[in-house]
């Protein structure tokens, strides 16, 4: 019995952190997913791109278990993500961190507790311990000195540094991050992507972006999917990506105006409507 347990113990690490086989998901009759598959590999930073509506949260909220898949499974750390009660929802959720678009700091609570909140409320650790684990978060984050801050007197990338403390507080076997370089401007936008990579590369874990920031992520991730249409439609390594010869992938990376993203919204030919149908 111990030789079957050790031999799981194994398989499992060797497993993928994240995997997410066949997915559909659908809000009533409006399909969001349609048969997607994704590895998360452990010790990896992975991104996930596309257009704004074509399904990259909503897979973000089907691997933390808010929503349920349709169709297809969802497996974090060898468990089963889909069928998780309540109660296996809470746990698993402990060892994951969340960094959402725009920090979501609570505005009543100092830089301090704002990082202390999951300690406090997930563990029974004396409070000396927790100041010396937010200090230790802070200064990882470059913000030891703001400890005593509020939100309202930090600007939008110490919000964000904050935030991400806050998020890596119970050193979480994945993290998440929600469009994490919106509003930035160039250099914090580099500062919290380097962060990114050197905290996934310390803490052992795994991440997941989700983002608009094609260049930004093409310097700090392992491998990228694209997706459109609630679809995979490309995936591979920064270096394919950029070499890539897929139109909608070529246009994405390199900000195209026209392609198979068209710039205009559909209409009647321009010189008929200027003209009127009998000129067309």
């Amino acid at each position: 019995m111990a030789d079957e347990s050790a031999e799981k113990n194994v398989l499992a690490a060797g497993a993928p952190l994240v995997n997410i086989s066949d997915v559909s998901f659908a809000y009533g009759r409006r399909p969001i997913l349609t048969g997607i598959n994704m590895t998360i590999p452990r010790g990896k930073v992975v991104a996930i791109m596309g257009q704004s509506g074509c399904g990259k949260t909503t897979t973000l909220r089907l691997i933390g278990g808010q929503l349920k898949p349709s169709q297809g499974e969802v497996y974090f750390d060898g468990q089963p993500v889909h069928t998780m009660d309540a109660g296996g929802l809470y746990t698993m959720r402990r060892r994951m961190g969340m960094l959402f678009q725009f920090g979501a700091l609570f505005t009543d609570s100092s830089v301090f507790d704002n990082v202390a909140f999951q300690m406090r409320e997930h563990t029974d650790l004396s409070e000396e311990m927790i100041r010396d684990l937010v200090l230790l978060k802070l200064n990882a984050v470059g913000l030891r000195g703001a400890r005593d801050l509020m939100p309202s007197e930090l600007s939008g990338g110490m919000a964000r540094r904050v935030a991400l403390a806050r998020a890596i507080a119970l050193d979480p076997l994945l993290m998440m991050y929600d469009e994490p370089f919106t509003g930035l401007d160039p250099l914090t936008m580099g500062i919290i992507g380097q962060l990114i990579r050197k905290l996934n590369d310390a803490l052992g874990g795994s991440s997941i972006i989700v983002t608009h920031d094609v260049q930004e992520s093409l310097q700090i991730v392992d491998y990228i999917y694209f997706m459109a249409d609630g679809k995979v439609v490309a995936e591979g390594t920064p270096d394919e990506i950029r070499a890539s010869d897929k139109a909608y992938v070529h246009q994405f990376v390199w900000g195209e105006m026209d392609g198979p993203v068209p710039f205009q919204y559909p209409s009647a030919p321009y010189r008929e409507q200027i003209y009127g149908a009998a000129h067309a």
